[in-house]
């Protein structure tokens, strides 16, 4: 079983509201996030929130269960991680992390990461977008330990770098994988649309 993470913890200064209510297809990018983390193989789904936690819970339907409040949130995105592994059930098998700023992935996506996971058994399981790293990445639950003593400035890409001959790259053709809507400008130009 494997958990699913969205990151939605910060404090969206950049863009001066939440991420997480952005529209994407006519609802918030982080109701489009809970759709694509519907897998059979994954058990648990956890969201951390963060300074905007009332604002986000009051548009957008969750379980108490999967609500996680960072509150160590001004510490970076790498204490969101950590404050969603502890939250895990036990026995997961890993876990797949959305950062709600990368919303453009498909369901098609994940199905391809979770079965490359499943088959590989690597560490990390990540999409390749021309030769571009993206998200969301698959971590195995054998790396839980070092993202929870990873160095805060580097994060969990300390850990990613220390396995780089365990990672398994899936090539996609999905450049969303690799678009961070994190800025008003970013946003603007996601929704004019090609051209």
């Amino acid at each position: 079983m494997l958990a699913a993470v969205i990151l939605s913890g910060g404090a969206s200064r950049r863009m001066g509201s939440p991420k997480a209510l952005l529209p994407y297809q006519g609802r918030p990018f982080l109701e489009h996030l809970l759709d694509v983390a519907r897998h059979p193989s994954i058990g648990a789904r956890r969201v951390v929130l963060g300074p905007d936690a009332e604002a986000i819970s009051a548009q957008v339907a969750l379980k108490p269960e999967e609500i996680v409040i960072n509150m160590e949130w001004e510490r970076g995105q790498l204490s969101s991680i950590q404050a969603a592994i502890r939250s895990f059930p036990p026995a997961t098998d890993g876990f797949l992390l959305c950062p709600v700023d990368h919303p453009l992935v498909s369901d098609s996506l994940v199905n391809d990461l979770i079965e490359s996971f499943e088959k590989s058994r690597a560490a990390v399981v990540l999409p390749l977008y021309e030769g571009r790293r993206g998200h969301p990445v698959i971590f195995a639950a054998r790396l839980y330990e070092e993202l929870l003593s990873a160095p805060e400035d580097t994060g969990a890409r300390a850990v990613v770098w220390a396995h780089k001959n365990e990672v398994c790259e899936v090539s996609t053709t999905e450049e969303g994988c690799v678009l961070n809507l994190n800025d008003p400008d970013a946003f603007e130009k996601f929704s004019r649309g090609p051209g």
